[in-house]
């Protein structure tokens, strides 16, 4: 019996060393081999898990690559100030209800919607206004003031904020998703993804090595360790996050979004194009929107420059374009419009028309008659070859035609749209349909980028070259990585002549000087361009869409600018006309500041 039980002991205590010598390997298993694996269904590793059990982290900066304008000024990225509140319990001590009412007033709150906020709290928050998720930007006397308070709930930290909380028509520039929280606490981050514009399309480049992280060490309540210091984990990579170089000029596209608030414009565009290279310097969007601030119901985000709408006559350069190239007609024919076209409903924005007229005078005074006859006799295939030549009926921005930088097809302009010349089913033996689209109504469609970029290539003899908005990448440390250089895209349908571009510069210098553009005459430059009214329906209304392109100074050309006005009434002043007037004398204003 004796000797049974010592066998019993022994055999209990080898059992039980066996199981802790298994456990003291799976510890160690776990500590030294398993910490920085993911388990499965888990967003961390095991290490992570077990330093979130015991620390509270905020993301401060989310470690994505920004973007400046042409001139190194930043487009995202700002350091501000801003409240951390931690969880509290009703009874802390420190949380007096005079305390809390002073507090609520530096936060711009009331005192019961801050307590409501608070008292709630499971994990830390930026602190926020009402009716959005954007941190509160704290000046110096808020930051003293809170300090004075002495509350060991509440900490002041740097925070990162991507896009000022401002309205703005850099739509171009887009948006990110992911960050939309009112919590930016670490354990439920999953990291940002651009959503549209320059954010979606370059999205792979602008990813980094990972957030910054300020980590909080909390007791069993839930409460701030007050003896132990915070801690800041953040990358060290030092070429990454990449910064991109656009080539907007921040001050112009600002100074723009102000000339279209101050005209009262709601829908539309204006792009402002450099003659030399087709470098977007401007590309301004309406309606505004903002990129912290997002409604995607609402649209507002989408981006107008690169949108189809119908053209009306500035689609009379490519009609004058096609007839001269083809030789069907000369700029000293003279024709006679007296209002009626006689056919398809057809007549001349001039009431009782403009008489006779050769077809130089027609194109100044963008006569309908004129350029019906004209459309007459070219074929559907003349017209939209010279469209295709002229950059019109397809995409024009920039992109890359191969893999760069490990992107298959970079295409930086979000969603640009083609347009239409003719629709797919119209019968190319219908000349109605041609005549129509002649004079750029009925299927036709053109972008203000492309319609911009349609007289940079006048200007360059025909050659289209594509619109760039990106014009080189950096590293972190300034080192350089890539420049996107510009270039040519021609199209298989070959180019228009250089006596027709020509030609057609010096009839847009007409405009201005005596035909429908006549009110830029006193402009700070002496410029040229094309006008056009689009007649469209909104809704079962009729509403018409202005435009407005040219370039200047007529001398030595220097830009290109599209404006369009979208959706006015029939009976609105022509806005467009203005607006583009008003730009060229910002332009004008730039350029003597620079001297």
């Amino acid at each position: 019996m004796r000797v049974n039980r010592q066998k019993r002991i022994f055999y209990g205590w080898l059992t039980l060393a066996v199981l802790m010598v298994l456990l003291v390997c799976r510890l160690a298993w776990v500590q030294f081999v398993m910490k920085n694996h993911k388990p499965p269904g888990s967003r961390h590793t095991l290490l992570e898990t077990s330093m979130l059990q015991r620390e509270r982290g905020i993301v401060l900066d989310t470690g994505r690559g920004h973007f400046t304008d042409r001139n190194g000024l930043p487009l995202t990225g700002k350091l501000i100030w801003s409240a951390v509140l931690f969880p509290i319990e009703n009874e802390n001590d420190d949380i007096s209800d005079d305390s809390l009412l002073k507090l609520a007033h530096i936060l711009n709150t009331e005192d019961k919607h801050l307590r409501e906020v608070w008292f709630a709290l499971k994990e830390p928050i930026l602190w926020h206004a009402q009716g959005t998720y954007i941190p509160l930007a704290l000046n110096s006397s808020q930051i003293e003031a809170i300090k004075e308070l002495k509350l060991s709930a509440i900490r002041v930290l740097p925070y990162e904020q991507r896009y000022g909380d401002r309205e703005t028509g850099m739509q171009w520039l887009g948006f990110i998703s992911g960050q939309r929280k009112e919590n930016l606490f670490f354990r439920d981050y999953e990291g940002v993804k651009g959503t549209s514009g320059l954010e979606r399309t370059l999205d792979a480049l602008l990813q980094g090595t990972g957030p910054t992280v300020v980590y909080f060490p909390v007791d069993g309540r839930n409460q701030i360790i007050q003896e132990m210091k915070p801690m800041v984990k953040a990358g060290d990579n030092p070429y990454y996050p990449l910064r991109i170089t656009t080539t907007v000029d921040a001050k112009l596209q600002k100074g723009i979004e102000q000339l279209t608030e101050q005209a009262g414009m709601k829908e539309g565009a204006v792009v402002v194009l450099d003659v030399r290279n087709s470098d977007v310097l401007a590309m301004v969007s309406r309606p505004f929107y903002n990129p912290e601030q997002i409604h995607p119901e609402q649209g507002e985000w989408e981006n107008k420059a690169l949108k189809g709408a119908v053209p009306g006559s500035i689609f009379k350069i490519v009609t004058a374009a096609a007839a001269l190239d083809s030789g069907l007609t000369s700029s000293k024919e003279t024709f006679h419009c007296n209002g009626e076209f006689g056919k398809y409903g057809l007549s001349c924005w001039k009431e009782g028309g403009h008489g006779t007229l050769n077809l130089r005078q027609g194109f100044a005074e963008s006569c309908n008659v004129v350029f019906a006859e004209l459309a007459e006799r070219l074929t559907s295939g003349q017209i939209q070859d010279t469209a295709l030549q002229l950059g019109l009926g397809r995409t024009v921005g920039w992109q890359a035609q191969r893999s760069i930088l490990g992107i298959p097809l970079l295409k930086p302009l979000d969603h640009e749209e083609s347009g239409t010349v003719f629709a797919a089913s119209t019968d190319p033996l219908d000349s109605g349909a041609r005549v129509q689209t002649a004079i750029g109504q009925r299927d036709t469609l053109v972008t203000p980028l492309q319609a911009a970029n349609l007289v940079v290539t006048l200007l360059n003899d025909g050659d289209v070259i594509s619109p760039r908005i990106v014009h080189h990448i950096l590293y972190a440390n300034g080192q350089h990585l890539q420049t996107l250089e510009p270039m040519k895209r021609s199209s298989v349908e070959g180019t228009i002549s250089r006596e027709t571009a020509r030609t057609l510069l010096t009839w847009m210098e007409d405009v201005v000087r005596n035909g429908t553009g006549r009110s830029l005459k006193h402009s700070t430059w002496q410029l040229g361009g094309k006008s056009g009214t689009a007649e469209t329906m909104v809704k079962g209304r009729p509403r018409n869409n202005q435009w407005f392109v040219g370039y200047g100074p007529i001398k030595h050309p220097r830009y290109a600018v599209a404006v369009l006005v979208e959706n006015v009434s029939p009976h609105s002043k022509h806005q467009a006309t203005k607006l583009f007037g008003q730009v060229m004398d910002l332009l004008s204003s730039f350029e003597t500041s620079e001297e």
